[in-house]
C-alpha cells in the first residue's frame, strides 16, 4: 500500500494548521505499549481464575483497539469498571493506582530506549516513522502551524519529542495527559485550535495511527490522515491498523511517510 485517498470529496491545499498524534505516528519509543496493556488488564479482569475460555481476551484486545490514541487514565477508567464487572466492586483498585502499575511496566523499555539515545548507541531516526521529520519540515515550511496531541502524559510526551529531535517543529504546542485529569482530551484540543484559530475544517489536518484521533477530527469538519504504520520495521503497513483508521472514517491513508512528496502533492495541488 502506498497512499489511499478514500474520500477523494475532501476540500485540500487550504491547511493552515495540523494536528500530530505521537505515538506510532512520529515515535516509536513506546512501541509495544499493546503488548504491555492488554496483559495487564488480562490479568486484572482475570484474577485467579484465569481466562480459561479466552473470552476476557478477546474483551480486552477489542477495547484496547478501539481505544488507541485514547487518555491512558480513560482507558484505565474503562478496566476499573471491568473489574467490578467480573470480580466485583471490592476487587476493583482505582483507575490512578492501575495507571501507576502500567506506567510502571511500559517504562522499563521506554527508559531503555531513550538510554540508548543518550548513548550514542542509537539514532534519533531509528525510533521514529520512516519519513515522519522531513514531513514535519515541509508542512513548516509552507506555512503550515503544527501542534501534538496524545494520550501519554503530557511531560513525557515533551521529554520523547525533545529527544527525538522533533519538539521544536510543534510551534502550536505539545499536549498531553496530566495526571489524573480528563480534561485534556484530543477533542477538546482540536476544539480550541479550530475555535481559537477561527478555522473553518478544511483548514486543519489531523494526523494519527488511532481511531481517536481520526473520529475526533472528522466530527469537526477536519481533514484526516490515517498513518497505518508498522511501528516495529518503522515503515510499511499493520494492516490491523488499516482496518480500524478506515471504520474511524480516515480520508487518506498511508502506511508510512516514505510518501512524503506524493502526499505533499495531493494535500497541496496547487503547490501552495
Amino acid at each position: 500500500m502506498s497512499i489511499q485517498v478514500l474520500n477523494p470529496a475532501i476540500e485540500r491545499g487550504r491547511f493552515r494548521h495540523a494536528l500530530f498524534d505521537f505515538d506510532g505516528t512520529i515515535s516509536t519509543i513506546r512501541e509495544g505499549w499493546e503488548r504491555v496493556m492488554t496483559p495487564l488488564m488480562i490479568e486484572m479482569i482475570a484474577g485467579d481464575e484465569g481466562d480459561p475460555h479466552g473470552t476476557i481476551r478477546q474483551e480486552v484486545e477489542r477495547y484496547v483497539d478501539e481505544s488507541t490514541g485514547l487518555q491512558t487514565i480513560l482507558q484505565m477508567d474503562w478496566l476499573a469498571k471491568a473489574v467490578a464487572r467480573h470480580r466485583g466492586a471490592d476487587k476493583a483498585l482505582s483507575a490512578e493506582r492501575y495507571k501507576a502499575i502500567y506506567n510502571e511496566r511500559l517504562l522499563h523499555s521506554v527508559r531503555e530506549r531513550l538510554a540508548r539515545l543518550e548513548r550514542g548507541e542509537a539514532a534519533r531516526e531509528e525510533l521514529m516513522i520512516v519519513g515522519a521529520e522531513p514531513f514535519l519540515r515541509a508542512l513548516g515550511e509552507r506555512g503550515v502551524r503544527l501542534y501534538v496531541a496524545s494520550g501519554t502524559d503530557v511531560e513525557d510526551v515533551r521529554r520523547e519529542a525533545t529527544a527525538l529531535g522533533v519538539a521544536h517543529y510543534f510551534q502550536g504546542g505539545i499536549f498531553g495527559a496530566v495526571g489524573a485529569s480528563r480534561q485534556c482530551s484530543k477533542a477538546a484540543v482540536i476544539r480550541d485550535i479550530l475555535t481559537s484559530h477561527k478555522l473553518e475544517g478544511p483548514e486543519l489536518l489531523v494526523v494519527g495511527d488511532g481511531p481517536v484521533e481520526i473520529r475526533e477530527g472528522k466530527a469537526r469538519g477536519a481533514v484526516t490522515l490515517g498513518v497505518a504504520s508498522d511501528e516495529v520495521s518503522r515503515r510499511g503497513l499493520n494492516p490491523r491498523k488499516r482496518e480500524r483508521l478506515i471504520h474511524a472514517g480516515a480520508d487518506i491513508l498511508i502506511p508510512d511517510f516514505t510518501v512524503g512528496e506524493a502526499l505533499l502533492a495531493i494535500l497541496f495541488p496547487t503547490g501552495k
